[in-house]
């Protein structure tokens, strides 16, 4: 199992073609672009200043925020099935991660994004699709325990990782354990309101 993990058949040149196609779908940030489009300014002026679907969601508009939610996923689920599709499956795991890590650090905007829940489901749809069913279920009961939305997201970015690796998808596995680090720490401001007791529930007001 190691040994599968640590040995990757791809060529460098794929390798760097899956890189680059990864990061500049990744690096699209839809929601300052459909922000801007329906005329509600710089999205990164309100809220926590990211261009996620959250974010987006603190304009009031929900139809923006979920069209933002569905295009970063889409972003990356579309990197790794381009490369999949021409180079293998290796390459199409390495574009969804650099889809992820172009969404997180977008060159166009100053390297400022999102926190990349959106683009880590899209990676998942991209590489592997069964587990965008647990991710929702963890989200789902997590959410509905705790009221949640950023543990909710975190408790299913810790687990997913786990998961992929006792079905023996190694490689996956380990890009998305790196991917939930990398999250978890663009998280660390709501990990210190969790811990605080002052992060915002689902559904409250302001």
């Amino acid at each position: 199992m190691i040994s599968d993990l640590v040995t990757w058949q791809i060529t460098l040149p794929l390798a760097l073609a899956a890189v680059v196609v990864g990061y500049l779908l990744g690096s699209i940030p839809f929601g300052l672009i459909l922000t801007r489009a329906a005329g509600l300014g710089d999205v990164r002026s309100i809220g926590s200043g990211n261009i996620g679907a959250t974010n987006v969601l603190r304009t009031g508009n929900k139809k923006l925020a979920a069209a933002t939610l569905l295009l970063d996923a889409l972003k990356a689920a579309a990197a790794a099935w381009i490369m999949a599709y021409f180079a293998g499956e290796e390459a199409g795991i390495i574009a969804g991660f650099f889809a992820f890590i172009g969404h997180l650090f977008p060159v166009w905007i100053g390297f400022k994004g999102g926190k990349g829940v959106a683009t880590y489901i899209g990676t998942l749809l991209g590489v592997a699709p069964l587990m965008v069913l647990l991710f929702a279920a963890v989200w789902l009961g997590t959410a509905f325990i705790s009221r949640y939305s950023s543990l909710s997201a975190l408790v299913a970015m810790l687990v997913i990782p786990v998961a992929l690796w006792i079905l023996g998808d190694e490689k996956v596995a380990a890009i998305m354990a790196i991917m939930s680090v990398i999250s978890y720490w663009k998280h660390k401001a709501n990990i210190s309101r969790l811990m605080s007791g002052t992060e915002s529930k689902i559904g409250a007001k302001g």
